[in-house]
C-alpha cells in the first residue's frame, strides 16, 4: 500500500451498528459488563504461536500467563472461551491498549456484525452459526481483534468451528503460516462462513422433508407449525448473514496497515460466499411460501373430496327419505299397506332408485 493510502489514528470502517449504551444504568464504559441472554461460562484460554518454522501450542489456565507467554515476530492466536470472566477481558484490553469501548462491545453479545479500525488494531465482530440437537441454530458472537503480531478471538461459550484452520496451522501446509495474522482472521472468517452452508443444506434438506409432507400429511397443525419453525430460522439467519456480507466488504475496502494486499482476492470470495448464502435463503424462503401453498391447495382438495362424497350420499337418500316419509304418513286408506306385496315392493323401488342414480353419477364421472 502506498504511504498516502496509510492513515493514522482511529479511523471507522462504515461500522453496522454502534452501541452507545451499555444496557446497564450508572455503569461507565470503562466498567465491563456482559450482556447478553446465555449465562456466560468461565473463560477457557488458549495460545497458538507460530511462523513458516515453528509452532507452539498452549492452554494456559490464568490471563497472566498467557500475556507473558507472547513473543514478538510470531503470530499470536488468543482464543479465549467464555465471558464470565470479565476481568480477564479487561486486563486483555489494558494489554493490547484496547478503547474501552471496545472492551464493551465484546462483552456485549447483542451486538449485529461490524468492523471498526482503531489504528493499531481491528475490531472485527460476527457471528458463529451451529446446529443444535433440538434441531435449532444456536447463534453466538465472536469478537476479533487484529493487531500488528497477535490475532484475538473472544466467544461466548467453549466449542467452535475453527478446529480445520488449527489442523492446517498444525500441518504447515498452504498459506496459512507463511501470510501472517491477517491471513489468520481471514482463515477463521472464512471456517465461520463455509459452515453457513452446511446450515443451508441442513435446511434444505428439512424442506425437502416438508414438500414430501406436504401432498401427504393430514395433520394441518402440526406440518404449518413445523413449517412455521422452519422459516423463522431462515429468516433470523438471514438477518444475521446480511450484515456480515457488509463486514467482508469493509475489509476488503479498508486501507488498513493491518490488512496484507493479498488478502483482496480471498476477501472477495468471502463477500461472494456471504452473498450466496442470502440468496440460497431468499431461494428457501419462496420455496416455503410455496410448500405452504401446496399444502393449503392439497388440504382444500381432500375437504372438497370429503364434501362431494357426502354430498353424493345426501343426494341418493333424498328420493329415499321422500318415500320413506310418504309412507310413514298415518292416512288411513293407503292400499299398498294392505296388499302383501307392498313392503318387499318399497324396498325395491327404494333400492332401484338408489343404483339408478349411483349409475347416473359414475357416467358422468362425479364417482
Amino acid at each position: 500500500m502506498s504511504d498516502k493510502k496509510r492513515k493514522k489514528g482511529r479511523r471507522p470502517i462504515e461500522p453496522i451498528f454502534k452501541s452507545v449504551n451499555t444496557g446497564h444504568t450508572g455503569l461507565s464504559v470503562e466498567t465491563p459488563v456482559y450482556i447478553g441472554d446465555k449465562v456466560p461460562t468461565e473463560a477457557a484460554f488458549s495460545l497458538i504461536q507460530y511462523d513458516q518454522a515453528q509452532l507452539s501450542f498452549v492452554t494456559p489456565e490464568h490471563i497472566e500467563e498467557v500475556l507473558a507467554m507472547l513473543e514478538e515476530g510470531m503470530v499470536n492466536w488468543i482464543n479465549v472461551n467464555g465471558l464470565g470472566d470479565q476481568d480477564a477481558i479487561k486486563r486483555l484490553g489494558g494489554y493490547f491498549k484496547l478503547d474501552p469501548l471496545t472492551v464493551e462491545d465484546i462483552l456485549n453479545t447483542e451486538h449485529r456484525p461490524k468492523v471498526e479500525d482503531f489504528g493499531h488494531y481491528l475490531l472485527i465482530i460476527t457471528k458463529m452459526l451451529t446446529r443444535r440437537p433440538d434441531d435449532t441454530i444456536e447463534y453466538e458472537q465472536v469478537s476479533f481483534i487484529l493487531t500488528r503480531n497477535a490475532v484475538i478471538t473472544v466467544q461466548e461459550t467453549p466449542g467452535d468451528c475453527f478446529d480445520p484452520v488449527r489442523d492446517r496451522l498444525h500441518a504447515g501446509i498452504g498459506k496459512l503460516r507463511r501470510l501472517g495474522g491477517s491471513y489468520l482472521a481471514y482463515a477463521l472468517l472464512d471456517v465461520i462462513v463455509d459452515n453457513y452452508f452446511s446450515l443451508l443444506e441442513w435446511l434444505g434438506d428439512r424442506l425437502e422433508a416438508f414438500e414430501e409432507w406436504s401432498v401427504s400429511s393430514r395433520d394441518s397443525r402440526d406440518f404449518m407449525a413445523g413449517l412455521q419453525a422452519v422459516k423463522s430460522e431462515m429468516n433470523r439467519m438471514r438477518r444475521v448473514v446480511w450484515p456480515v456480507r457488509e463486514t467482508a466488504n469493509s475489509l476488503l475496502r479498508s486501507d488498513s496497515e493491518l490488512l496484507d494486499e493479498r488478502l483482496d482476492p480471498y476477501l472477495r470470495d468471502l463477500q461472494e460466499n456471504t452473498i450466496q448464502v442470502i440468496e440460497a435463503l431468499e431461494s428457501y424462503r419462496e420455496t416455503a411460501s410455496g410448500i405452504r401453498e401446496v399444502f393449503l391447495s392439497s388440504l382444500s382438495s381432500r375437504m372438497n373430496e370429503v364434501m362431494k362424497v357426502l354430498t353424493i350420499i345426501s343426494t341418493i337418500f333424498i328420493p329415499l327419505t321422500f318415500i320413506a316419509g310418504v309412507y310413514g304418513m298415518n292416512f288411513r286408506s293407503m292400499p299398498e299397506l294392505d296388499q302383501r306385496w307392498g313392503y318387499p315392493a318399497v324396498w325395491a323401488l327404494m333400492v332401484a332408485i338408489a343404483l339408478g342414480m349411483i349409475a347416473f353419477f359414475k357416467r358422468n364421472k362425479w364417482i
